[in-house]
């Protein structure tokens, strides 16, 4: 595997974690479209099974194509090693239940995907996983009052879905490390590109690589990605230190994952508990189509921000805009100048001041934008989003951060500028 240097970005999203002479010289990471591999002799297929040596033996625990996309991403976030998975929610869900397996507490802001905001209402506590919600995750002191003694991570979206306010990563990583606990962040509108939560303290970050990452709209995909800084073996993870029969020293003793593993315990359980057993894999060909949206991050993201800063510009100034949510048109911001000096990313919000015909009527009348619930694809996207995409959000909560029926949510694509505040006007007109 190749190894670049951390600040070769533009480099590292070429050729970061794959080396084309393990693979007949291919430039591409070729697509390993199979469900298992031949296992060699006995020792080697022995070693491979018990985590001691790198290999492939069954593509729902590892595939050289995943595998590939999986190192590349870690090397672009600064990361010591990644787990792709089947969409981010799976993402969010192992990563999240890793920490918390057993039971424990996990405090998250209220102005989360919709998604989210349901399984941690509705399914975790089922699981002894209860979230302690806080409106503002950037109130640094109600954030400290919430940690208890079993409270096992701080979760954020570095940009907030759809509202795009910027979590303060540095302060919630010393709030959390103060704690003994590690911050888990979710940075799928930045991705590593624009934003690596890293180097400011994060400890383990999640991505739905459906969205820009992979860029085209064309694979459902997550990955979670490990710093690999945090002190599992702490006293408060006793899954971390805990003896695992899978696990073994050479002379047949069974070890803990922390022992194991050491500073890659953390992901290296993702593999092997929650990846290999509840199963939600990527799949060869979705990491290979993947890797291929991830060779033009730099220049997507580059012309989408350009782009989405324009159409908010044009936004603030329409009239029948009662409220623009675009945090990073606002420069003097100072988290917007410490975390984005490139930009927050390609979704944006606004509210517009009529009625739910009136915001029908624009979403009906878009010619170029693209009425699609997704987000992070070279073509643009509109949607609304308590009807679609947060609509499992109860009406309390989303009322609290101005999330209402005539809000709507766009996703900015790579066509001309010109031509997207152009078809915005014409639907705002036939609305009004």
């Amino acid at each position: 595997m190749i190894k670049l240097a951390d600040n070769q970005f533009d480099t590292q999203r070429l050729h970061a974690g794959y080396d084309p002479k393990e693979h007949l010289n291919s430039p591409l990471p070729p697509i390993y479209q199979t469900a298992a591999f031949a296992l060699g002799d006995t020792d080697e297929a022995e070693q491979v099974a018990e985590g001691s040596k790198e290999g492939f033996t069954y593509s729902r625990v590892a595939n050289p194509t995943v595998r590939a996309f999986e190192n590349r991403i870690a090397a672009l976030d600064g990361g010591i090693d990644a787990v792709a998975v089947g969409s981010g929610m799976a993402a969010v869900s192992y990563a999240l239940l890793n920490v918390a397996e057993g039971g424990g507490r996990i405090i998250a802001p209220t102005n989360l995907y919709g998604a989210s905001i349901d399984e941690f209402q509705s399914i975790f506590p089922k699981f002894g996983i209860h979230i302690d919600f806080v409106d503002d995750i950037n109130d640094f002191a109600t954030v400290k009052s919430l940690i208890k003694a079993d409270t096992k991570a701080i979760f954020v979206e570095s940009v907030a879905n759809p509202s795009t306010d910027i979590a303060d990563i540095e302060n919630l990583a010393t709030i959390a490390h103060e704690a003994g606990i590690p911050l888990i962040v979710d940075n799928t509108f930045p991705t590593p590109y624009l934003f690596r939560p890293f180097d400011f303290g994060a400890d383990i970050d999640v991505y739905s690589s459906t969205k820009a990452i992979n860029g085209h709209g064309n694979v459902v995909s997550g990955i979670i990605v490990d710093h690999g800084q945090f002190d599992w073996g702490n006293g408060k993870f006793p899954q971390f230190t805990e003896n695992e029969f899978t696990l073994e020293t050479a002379d047949g003793q069974p070890v803990s994952f922390n022992e194991k593993f050491g500073s890659a315990a953390f992901i290296s359980r993702v593999r092997i508990k929650y990846l290999r057993l509840f199963g939600s894999v990527m799949s060869p060909f979705d990491a290979y189509l993947a890797l291929l949206g991830v060779e033009t991050i730099t220049e997507r993201l580059d012309k989408e921000v350009s782009n989405a800063t324009a159409i908010a510009k044009y936004l603030k100034a329409e009239p029948h805009v009662k409220k623009l949510y675009y945090a990073g048109i606002d420069q003097e911001n100072p988290l917007v100048k410490k975390y984005f000096p490139m930009g927050i990313g390609a979704i944006l919000s606004f509210e517009v001041d009529g009625t739910e015909k009136q915001v029908d009527a624009i979403l009906n009348h878009v010619k170029v934008f693209t009425y699609l619930p997704n987000v992070g694809d070279v073509r643009s996207l509109i949607v609304n989003p308590v009807k679609i995409t947060h609509r499992e959000i109860p009406a309390s909560l989303r009322e609290q951060h101005g999330l209402n029926t005539r809000v709507i949510r766009l996703s900015v694509g790579l066509e001309d500028v010109d031509d997207l505040i152009g078809d915005l006007k014409q639907a705002i007109v036939s609305a009004f």
